[in-house]
């Protein structure tokens, strides 16, 4: 898939201010600081779609981004949010989780995890919640030039063995980094097949 156009359309603070359900919608989550929007604006090619920050839970809303005309990424605020109130991380909570349960155009969502990092309980718990409620999703590793691939396979290899604890069938796994634009190609295609589907 190429991308020929990508505009930032609206930011929402709850599930009924979001675009109406026109388009297939593809969400993007993860811990604070995963590198989500970096991630974002690697696959669009625009550096500035997305904002960044260094400071985790920069994302507080809903951001819809306008694809070809024809499909949106969905940049979702960060879970295990940083430094915010009890009560916002519950409205945070229940932001995402109306939008993961009752947005009837979102056709799957992207868990990013850091592959730095063996399994965090707060990705896992992420992980069995989707699964648990039938939210269609697949996994992407962020930052994998920043350690060695063996250190990256070792971390993924000890959430494979995590998940099939509980799990019968894994999910899809791709490995990206903004950096070098690895796995820009494996996420479009595959960005396109679950559209397609």
């Amino acid at each position: 898939m190429e991308i020929k156009s990508a505009k930032f359309e609206i930011s929402s603070a709850r599930l009924g201010q979001c675009p109406p359900n026109k388009f297939p919608e593809i969400a993007f989550i993860g811990r604070s600081n995963v590198g989500k929007s970096s991630l974002i604006n690697m696959l669009t090619g625009h550096s500035k779609l997305a904002k960044t920050s260094s400071t985790p839970g920069k994302t507080q809303l809903i951001n819809h981004f306008i694809i070809n005309d024809n499909w949106y990424i969905v940049d979702l605020p960060g879970y295990g949010y940083a430094q915010v109130s009890k009560t916002q991380r519950e409205k945070f909570s229940k932001m995402i989780e109306d939008y993961l349960l009752k947005r009837e155009s979102l056709y799957c969502v992207f868990v990013l995890i850091d592959s730095r990092l063996s399994p965090q309980k707060i990705d896992i718990e992420f992980i069995n919640f989707l699964g648990e409620n039938g939210v269609p999703f697949e996994i992407i590793y962020t930052k994998t030039d920043k350690q060695s691939a063996k250190k990256t396979r070792d971390n993924i290899n000890e959430m494979k063995n995590t998940l099939e604890q509980t799990w019968e069938e894994l999910p899809k796994i791709m490995l990206s980094s903004s950096e070098t634009k690895a796995g820009k190609e494996e996420i479009l295609q595959e960005i396109e097949k679950i559209i397609q589907q």
